[in-house]
């Protein structure tokens, strides 16, 4: 007994030695049993946690707080490091977690699948599935034999469905595989169309999967298989889905789909297609590779040698790093990757701040802000969806945001995220959230210096670069590119955009944009200012710039700079909005319009006036349920809204039908159609033209031709707009810092 009593008070020796020092080391070599001193460092993320609750709860934190180091390493996490209220710093105390200077600390939610485990492929059946050119090519390990067999399953994902943890991926070297899929590259086309199935959409939940012919022979290598599954838009070009075929029969030439895609199935447009894959017959190239999830043997091509190269798999379901009710934390330097949730979750708290993190290779969004939704309904629905809020998950947050607009998803206040890299996500780059909408209370959150790229491998349209929404939120100075979908999506008020750079983003998908929001009025005072947009959109797809959908109000476009919109509906398109503002921007060189406004209550959603505006309408609750629009604070901050419910003709049509107030005010337009507004729907389409200067020529660009856009003091513009201000071209996008030490070229 006397032994453990000493052991005890030399272990509590050591940790108060450690916290005084203000350092806790953590080392993948080291020992939880260890006192975490630099000399003897504890092994796990955990035990640092624990070291540091054992020490506040009997002392006040250093000066300058505390930090906990992590040497380099890889250390793999079975479970997520939660960091709640009792692991929190004071402002001028704050709890740090960092890497050792100039080492890698890699944290994952996987494991490494060591070299020595691949052997070739024997096995005379799995030879024969193999085409030809894979067959030596292609090596096998056995996951049950080194005790993974958690492999997740595929599930249905897409438009309208909730986004649930990703099955087991395998990266290599850091970047993620492909699961083998037919074609290597595009689609294939849905032929006639026998039964589109049941429409979630129009309330019908027979949960009917749609039948069609297949156009592409190679559909009948897969007879008799039970887990391929299609990935594509069944209908529209904006609603993605991801379902599993049910059966292929080659005499009829049909495909029968297991369960509904939300708008059914139809066929005869390009974008009506999809891909085929989990097929093992189609691992015909490196990267791709397959799992047998019965017996655990992976198939896996390598695009280089396995010996000096780097496999891993995927496993933790939840969020790697995990702050919940945590205030006055920084987590930095480190690289969070590998799992199949959330890389790092936020919850309450206040002042938390991520730092220049690389977060990479997880299975839905990169880092995320405040509470998803849980999914309650067992099939695929329709947009007016209930779910009961969860934390660690995302779900059906999507659904539940549409019908409750001023859900408080309890983000927090004034955290930030700071020089980070995020990309190979599979649902979203960041989210963004915090503030209380009814209250119009913001939440000072804010994304600055990232740069956010390929964050679409599973679910697209509504997963963006970054998502924002709450009150009074910052997005500045980030990178955002290489998605064939959404840039930025917006709900919420008085957010900032500014010095942000987004190109090559709607690259392939219809009804999307670089930065989007819409259908709900009371969303206003949103600022977009300094940012630079550039080779954004396909001029094959129905593709918008500035997006401010149904209903939109109170958007500020101010001092940016548009080049190569690829945007066929404009460079700013509205669905009758209010007193939307362009001013003082630079577009050179678009595809069309500048502004485009659609009468849409009047043309193609005639008659719709009364499921949005009437009794029941969707506008009605949003603007006197969800909030109180006609009472304070928002009759008070805006006043403008306060005539938008009222009928013109009662029970037919509305003021908020009508767009009004929108202006295109003192822009340079370099190139374009002669017109830069084009009004669809008449009278109704209401967006003034002042005071733009149009032109053909270099209208004094420093450097044109080298796509340097900021102007020569006795530029032509400053002569035919009064007032025009030059653009600060030079500080839009990412900038250096400590974190961020270079910068792309």
């Amino acid at each position: 007994m006397r032994r453990s009593i000493t052991a005890s008070l030399i272990y509590l020796f050591n940790l108060v030695v450690a916290a005084q020092g203000q350092d806790i080391f953590v080392s993948s070599r080291g020992q939880d049993s260890n006192p975490g001193t630099r000399e003897e460092p504890v092994g796990s993320l955990q035990a640092a946690r624990d070291l540091l609750r054992q020490y506040t709860v009997t002392h006040d934190l250093p000066q300058g707080g505390l930090t906990i180091w992590i040497a380099g390493g890889h250390y793999a996490q079975t479970q997520s490091l939660v960091l709640n209220e009792n692991d929190s710093g004071k402002p001028d105390a704050p709890i740090v977690w960092r890497a050792m200077p100039g080492e890698e600390v890699r944290i994952t939610g996987g494991k490494i699948i060591p070299a020595q485990a691949f052997k070739k492929v024997s096995d005379p059946t799995v030879l024969q599935r193999l085409s030809t050119g894979a067959r030596n090519a292609v090596l096998q390990a056995n996951l049950k034999e080194l005790g993974r067999n958690d492999f997740g399953a595929i599930r249905q994902y897409g438009h309208a469905m909730p986004v649930t943890p990703a099955p087991l991926e395998l990266f290599f070297n850091a970047e993620a595989m492909t699961l083998a899929r037919y074609p290597n590259e595009g689609y294939v086309k849905i032929g006639t169309v026998i039964d589109p199935g049941s429409v979630p959409r129009n309330q019908d939940y027979s949960n009917r999967g749609g039948v069609f012919e297949y156009t592409d022979p190679r559909h009948e290598a897969w007879v008799g298989q039970h887990d391929v599954w299609f990935q594509g838009t069944f209908m529209y070009g904006f609603a993605d889905d991801n379902i599993r075929v049910e059966s292929i029969n080659p005499k009829t030439k049909q495909v029968r789909l297991a369960m509904p895609s939300l708008y059914g199935v139809g066929s005869g447009r390009d974008f009506q297609h999809y891909v085929a894959y989990n097929i093992l017959e189609e691992l015909d190239r490196p990267g791709e590779w397959y799992l047998d999830r019965q017996s655990g043997m992976v198939y896996f091509w390598p695009p280089s040698s396995i010996a000096e190269g780097s496999v891993m798999v995927s496993l933790l379901e939840d969020p790697i790093i995990s702050l919940e009710g945590a205030s006055h934390v920084v987590i930095r330097d480190l690289t969070v990757e590998v799992g199949r949730g959330i890389g790092i979750y936020l919850e309450r708290g206040t002042g938390n701040l991520i730092a220049g993190c690389t977060v990479r290779n997880v299975g839905t969004s990169g880092i995320f802000m405040g509470q998803g939704a849980m999914q309650t309904f067992p099939f695929i629905t329709h947009d007016d969806y209930e779910g009961v809020p969860v934390s660690r998950r995302i779900g059906n947050l999507q659904g539940h945001i549409y019908k409750y607009t001023h859900w408080d998803r309890k983000a927090g206040t004034n955290h930030g995220i700071l020089s980070c890299d995020v990309y190979n996500t599979g649902s979203g780059g960041i989210y963004v959230s915090g503030g209380n909408k009814r209250k119009l209370i913001p939440g000072n959150n804010y994304v600055e210096n990232c740069k956010v790229h390929a964050y679409n491998r599973r679910n697209k349209f509504l997963w963006a670069g970054i998502n924002v929404d709450g009150v009074g939120n910052r997005i500045s100075h980030c990178e955002i590119f290489d998605s064939e979908w959404q840039g930025i999506y917006v709900h919420g008020n008085e957010h900032l955009f500014e010095y942000n750079h987004i190109h090559h983003v709607t690259l392939n998908s219809d009804d999307t944009s670089p930065w989007y929001i819409g259908r709900d009025p009371s969303d206003r005072g949103n600022v977009l200012r300094y940012n630079y947009f550039h080779h954004c959109g396909n001029p094959e797809r129905m593709n918008m710039g500035i997006y401010c959908d149904d209903s939109t109000t109170d958007v500020l476009v101010y001092g940016n700079v548009f080049y190569k919109m690829n945007t066929k509906h404009g460079v700013l398109f509205t669905n009758s909005g209010w007193d939307l503002t362009m001013k003082n921007n630079m577009v050179i060189e678009p595809l069309a319009h500048t502004a485009v406004v659609s009468a849409h209550y009047y043309t193609w959603y005639s008659g719709g006036g009364p499921s949005m505006f009437g009794e029941a309408g969707l506008l009605r609750r949003r603007l006197l349920e969800n909030i109180a629009v006609d009472q304070p604070p928002y009759s008070e901050r805006y006043p403008g809204l306060r005539n938008y419910l009222h009928p013109i003709v009662e029970g037919e049509e509305w003021e908020g039908m009508r767009a009004r107030r929108n202006v295109l005010l003192g822009n340079l337009i370099v190139g374009g159609p002669e017109d830069p507004v084009h009004r669809m729907g008449g009278e109704h389409a209401q967006f003034e033209s002042v005071n733009n200067f149009r032109t053909d020529e270099d209208p004094g660009f420093v450097d044109y031709e080298n796509g340097n856009f900021n102007l020569k003091p006795h530029a032509e513009v400053f002569k035919r707009i009064e007032g025009f201000e030059a653009l600060p071209f030079d500080q839009m996008g990412l900038y250096r810092d400590e974190f961020r030490t270079e910068l792309p070229e």
